[in-house]
């Protein structure tokens, strides 16, 4: 495997379509690599479907949209109810239901990165349906047009509301949603005026929410001509949308942003690093799903830069959990462990959504995540695979502790142990009957710091 810390990572080699080698094999550790960061993780099992079915098979599979029939009824059926309670809180519980179960995960995992992306705090839109209908519109292009998901979102009745939109008059023009369009939604600061955002702003004008439906109010629409980031005569909101899509910082912006989800949290890649998906973005008109596979087939993705640079998120790591054990639990129960974790489906904590990295961990959310999984595994209605822990671990040849304690460091850490770690664990355990060890140990790995890297 090529070492990249040393010396400045080559461009070229980096978003060269990676290709197993001796000493980079495709095997199941290459497979968890791949799962954890286009999707949730993934089962022993299905591993080793997809180690038998070779990585491009494997990436077409991961790249389809399609689901199925069966599982999309379900899943309408959990959002139905949860509509109908009108509970905000319980919104996220179809959406977790979505992404532990979906045969489309790469789908759910940019999904919730547009959901980031594009923050909106359901707190403030106070709607359950208005917070629905935003995350069913991320969905439906999360691997589709950027062009297209920017019209869209920019007159979604919760964006609207949450950036104070919803009344947009002539007389006194809103530059909420024009100063995010052009900061946090498309191009990053230092790339726009004070001007272009009032100009912005009056382009804006009319655009209001009646019904929970966004509707243009010709009446109360600036029809002046407005300059945008050097653009003259614009008029209405989608020209100059398409203004904002088309300045040279808006694939950068977008592009450094794929990169930390994706490959890295930390070191900042440099521009030049960078520009070859850069070219590639712009040139594909910024349809997403061509980068995004340049990006997550690459030799960068597989290499030593791209491996344990990245803690997992509440998310990311809650559910990596559950898929490595075939784990069917409570949704709600789930949900509320998340936010003492720090990520609160449609709560995110203010416009610019999540900050990520380092960010996720500190005293509060550590002590979270463990007390998380030991109340799941602990719960008596949690089922591995619709059986009991042993009886789970018995049918994967894991029952002995060591054994076991194997199977959960090779599916759910990126990284290794250290000896006496593993001795100390299986040496505690010793008197504890055969479930009490199984379960205590898949506790205690929780706690490891290792467990929170990707």
């Amino acid at each position: 495997m090529k070492t990249v810390d040393a010396d400045p990572i080559d461009p070229k080699w980096a978003w060269e379509p990676w290709k197993p080698a001796t000493d980079a094999p495709w095997d199941k550790s290459a497979v968890y690599h791949l799962y954890r960061r286009v999707g949730f993780g993934i089962s022993a099992s299905a591993a080793q479907k997809a180690v038998d079915a070779g990585p491009e098979e494997t990436l077409n599979q991961l790249f389809s949209t399609s689901t199925s029939e069966e599982f999309e009824t379900t899943t309408a059926a959990i959002t139905k109810s949860v509509l109908a309670g009108g509970n905000l809180r319980q919104l996220s519980v179809g959406w977790l239901h979505r992404m532990l179960h979906t045969p489309a995960p790469l789908v759910e995992k940019l999904t919730l990165f547009w959901h980031g992306h594009f923050a909106t705090g359901a707190d403030k839109v106070n709607d359950i349906y208005a917070m629905q209908q935003q995350n069913e519109t991320l969905r439906k292009h999360a691997l589709g047009s950027f062009p297209n998901m920017v019209h869209e979102i920019s007159k979604d009745p919760a964006m609207l509301i949450y950036l104070d939109s919803a009344n947009n008059r002539k007389a006194h023009p809103n530059e909420n949603y024009a100063r995010e369009l052009m900061e946090l939604f498309c191009m990053g600061e230092g790339n726009y005026s004070e001007k272009d955002v009032q100009e912005l702003a009056r382009c804006f004008t009319g655009w209001e929410v009646r019904r929970l439906q966004f509707r243009f109010n010709r009446f109360q629409h600036d029809t002046g001509t407005k300059t945008l980031l050097g653009t003259t005569d614009l008029e209405s909101g989608e020209e100059a949308i398409d203004v904002v899509l088309k300045h040279e910082a808006t694939p950068k912006f977008i592009i450094k942003k794929l990169y930390k989800f994706f490959i890295a949290d930390e070191p900042n890649p440099c521009d030049e690093l960078l520009a070859p998906l850069v070219t590639q973005f712009r040139e594909d008109q910024l349809q997403i799903a061509p980068v995004v596979r340049r990006m997550v087939s690459s030799n960068l993705m597989f290499s030593e830069h791209s491996r344990n640079r990245k803690i997992r998120s509440p998310i990311d790591w809650m559910l990596g959990w559950m898929k490595s054990l075939d784990v069917s639990g409570n949704m709600q129960t789930l949900s509320e462990g998340l936010t003492q974790m720090g990520q609160s489906l449609y709560f995110p904590p203010n416009v610019k959504g999540w900050d990520g990295g380092r960010a996720w961990i500190n005293s509060s959310t550590l002590v979270a995540r463990a007390n998380a999984l030991h109340r799941l595994v602990n719960d008596g209605n949690t089922r591995f695979d619709k059986k009991s822990m042993v009886e789970y671990a018995t049918s994967a040849n894991v029952a002995k502790p060591e054994q076991w304690l194997d199977y959960l460091l090779k599916t759910n850490l990126s990284t290794a142990v250290t000896p006496a770690q593993r001795e100390a664990l299986l040496d505690s355990v010793k008197s504890y009957s055969a479930e009490q060890a199984l379960k205590e140990i898949a506790c205690r790995v929780a706690t490891w710091p290792q467990t929170h890297l990707a």
